[in-house]
């Protein structure tokens, strides 16, 4: 009985042990380079900014870091970098959706560059709906522009497209979020009733749904924008580990939406942006090779 105890005890202690190897081999030097340093990132709940940041966050999570996710409103985001009570975002919309913002607090923040290339801000209707512009609206709709969050640069953009356009004096934007503006359109779809949005991609809807971008010709609303970094003055010296992760941090609007759809379809955004770096990363090391170099020389 006892030979048999003694047996079994190094089993144990013998799985024990290979368990740990295990763990230890499964350690990159990416999660070695800082030792729970906090940092804070700030984002608006649109659907883009959720998995960018959440994939960010895990990406400097694997580096050691204590990694903040905060949401906070569009304008109340900028605020928090230009005082340094945030430490860096990834969601500002540009050169349209977020001009004001970037106008107030351009001296008081870190332009980092372009994290996504290629966005879209315009209204946007359903296929079925039998108009190509916003000069062909109306009565469309019940005469609304179902919009996001009040004081978004969207919402700015769409309301002053319809105090532009004559067609539209009788139109009004009507101000909700991101999560009931799609919940909307949705319900839309399913009736085949008419609906306008202000829509942008990338985002999970163009996957779901057959949608178009209503021309509009004077260019208010419907031109190309870039999603850009920026980060709180001081940073780069502060940090310059997150720092570099946060400027080489570049995607492609596939790998984001691929993201985008794993949330919608029911993965939290921790697992969704956790799986997709583990499945991605080639393109990790692209964005910390940097970080790499400045740890070793640390």
């Amino acid at each position: 009985m006892i030979k048999n105890f003694k047996g079994l005890g190094f089993i144990v202690l013998l799985a024990f042990t290979l368990l740990l190897a295990a763990c230890g081999d499964d350690t990159t030097e990416a999660e070695t380079m800082v030792d729970g340093e906090k940092i804070e990132l700030a984002y608006v709940t649109w659907d883009t900014e959720v998995a960018s940041t959440h994939v960010v966050g895990a990406v400097l999570d694997d580096l050691g870091y204590d990694t903040r996710l905060t949401t906070l409103d569009n304008a109340i985001m900028w605020e928090a970098i230009a005082s340094g009570e945030a430490d860096a975002m990834v969601s500002a919309w540009l050169p349209i959706t977020h001009e004001p913002q970037l106008e107030e607090y351009g001296d008081e923040i870190d332009r980092l560059g372009v994290n996504l290339a290629g966005g879209k801000i315009g209204f946007v209707v359903p296929a079925y709906m039998d108009i190509d512009s916003v000069e062909d609206l109306t009565t469309e709709a019940d005469q609304t522009v179902v919009g996001i969050e009040p004081g978004s640069g969207t919402v700015a953009a769409a309301e002053e497209v319809v105090e532009t356009y004559p067609n539209l004096k009788d139109w009004e934007v009507q101000t909700s979020s991101s999560g009931a503006m799609t919940t909307q359109l949705g319900q839309a779809i399913e009736n085949e009733e008419d609906i306008v949005i202000t829509g942008w991609t990338p985002h999970w809807k163009f996957q779901k749904y057959d949608l178009k971008f209503l021309e509009e010709p004077q260019g208010i609303i419907g031109a190309d924008e870039d999603i850009e970094t920026f980060a709180r003055l001081g940073l780069k010296e502060d940090d310059p580990i997150a720092y570099s992760v946060l400027e080489n941090f570049e995607w492609e609007v596939e790998d984001i939406e691929s993201v985008m759809l794993e949330i919608q379809e029911g993965a939290t955004p921790e697992d969704a942006a956790r799986a997709w770096v583990d499945d991605n990363q080639d393109k990790v090391e692209k964005w910390t090779a940097e970080a790499k170099e400045i740890a070793t020389e640390s």
